[in-house]
C-alpha cells in the first residue's frame, strides 16, 4: 500500500546506513564453495533438473502443448547450472549431504521464473509462471509422488 511503500522509500534512500555483519570470511565463503561443488548429486536429481527445464523450451520436441502455446523463451543451459547448484544448497542449509527431489521441487520456481517469459497471448489469458511450473511438476511423473 502507499504508507509501505513511502516507508521504504524513505528508509532506502536518506542518509542513515544499516549496519553491515559478516557471516563468512572470505575464506570461509570459499570454502563453503568448494564444498558445495563437491556435494554427489544422484543421477535422478541430475535427471529431474534436466528435464524440467529443458520441458520449459518451446521449441524442444518434449515440450508440451501449454509451453509451446505460453512460453514466449525458456530457460537456457546456466538454468541448469543455477539449479543444480541451488538445490545443493538447499539440502546442505538443511543439514543433508546430497540433494534429493524434494529440493528440485522446492527450487524449480525461484531458479526458472526469471529465466523465461510468457508470450503476450498467455499474460492476456491471465497466466503466470508460477501456474505454468506448478502444473510442469504435477505433470511430471518422476516429481508427481515427491511434490
Amino acid at each position: 500500500d502507499l504508507a509501505t511503500e513511502r516507508e521504504i522509500l524513505l528508509a532506502t534512500t536518506g542518509e542513515a546506513e544499516d549496519s553491515v555483519t559478516n557471516v563468512f570470511s572470505a575464506e570461509e565463503l570459499l570454502a563453503a564453495q568448494t564444498l558445495l561443488r563437491r556435494m554427489p548429486v544422484g543421477e535422478g536429481v541430475m535427471e529431474s533438473i534436466l528435464a524440467l527445464v529443458r520441458a520449459f523450451r518451446p521449441e524442444e520436441a518434449d515440450a508440451s502443448e501449454r509451453v509451446r502455446e505460453s512460453v514466449a523463451w525458456g530457460p537456457g543451459p546456466r538454468a541448469s547450472q543455477a539449479f543444480m547448484l541451488t538445490v545443493r544448497a538447499r539440502a546442505l542449509l538443511q543439514g543433508r549431504l546430497a540433494p534429493d527431489l524434494s529440493d528440485v521441487i522446492a527450487m524449480a520456481k525461484p531458479v526458472l521464473k526469471h529465466r523465461m517469459a510468457l508470450n503476450f497471448a498467455a499474460l492476456a489469458r491471465g497466466e503466470s509462471l508460477d501456474g505454468l511450473i506448478e502444473a510442469e511438476i504435477a505433470k511430471s511423473a518422476r516429481l508427481k509422488d515427491v511434490a
